[in-house]
Formats: structure tokens, sequence, C-alpha cells
């Protein structure tokens, strides 16, 4: 997403919470063309000030626990983390004001186990 962004004339501003070595992120030094802002999505201070710092008028959410087994060992964080994360983002846009488009990210779980594939949009979540 970042590459992508960046190739398309875009200031991109993200928030770091662990800085991985190995991502694409530094691998392919796209942290240089970047802002970075330090932290969590569960901190609503932080995503307040990295909105408002940086003027961001789009916001892509990508942040969450996806992987299950991660989920059931650590299931509190994993509410931290998706639930209470995605309420400060949209807290954080609605307070800070100036963010014009939010696009909210899923994974295919949201869809549970289905009988006829491939699913789409239009298929009944089953979380």
């Amino acid at each position: 997403m970042v590459a992508e962004l960046v190739q398309r004339g875009a200031r991109v501003t993200g928030l770091v919470r662990d800085g991985v070595p190995q991502s694409r992120l530094y691998t392919e030094n796209w942290h240089d063309q970047i802002n970075i802002v330090r932290g969590c999505i569960e901190d609503l201070p932080a995503l307040e000030r990295a909105i408002n710092e940086y003027e961001v008028d789009t916001v892509f959410h990508l942040a969450a626990q996806t992987i299950v087994g991660v989920a059931n060992r650590e299931p509190l964080a994993t509410f931290e983390a998706n639930i209470k994360g995605t309420w400060n983002l949209l807290e954080a846009c609605r307070r800070v004001g100036g963010v014009s488009r939010i696009v909210v990210a899923s994974s295919d779980k949201a869809y549970g186990d289905q009988d006829i594939l491939p699913y789409d949009e239009t298929t009944p979540l089953q979380g």
C-alpha cells in the first residue's frame, strides 16, 4: 500500500507500532519516503496527534490482529487492537476533523465458513 501511494505522489503518514526490519517498509526503504508516527492503534491521543499534525485527509485502516492462534491466546489484546483500535481511529477522525475518506480493511475471516465459493461483499457475515 505504501509503495503504491508513494509512487502515485501521495504524502503518506504511517502509524508504526513495531519496526520490523524484514518488512518491505524497511528493506525497500519506503520508510525514508513517508512520515512515520510511532504508536499503536489503541492510543487515541497518538492517533489524534498524527491526523492533526500531518493534516491527514484519507485514512486506510489496516491495523488488526488477524492471526487466529494469537487471537485465541490473547483475546483481550485482540479486542483492544481490533475493536477499541477501530473505535479510536474513527473517533480521532471525528474529533480532529478534516478526514474526508476512511477505508477500513477486513480479512475474509469475517465471512466465516461458506458453502458457496467464491464469496463476495454481498455474502452474509459470519465472524
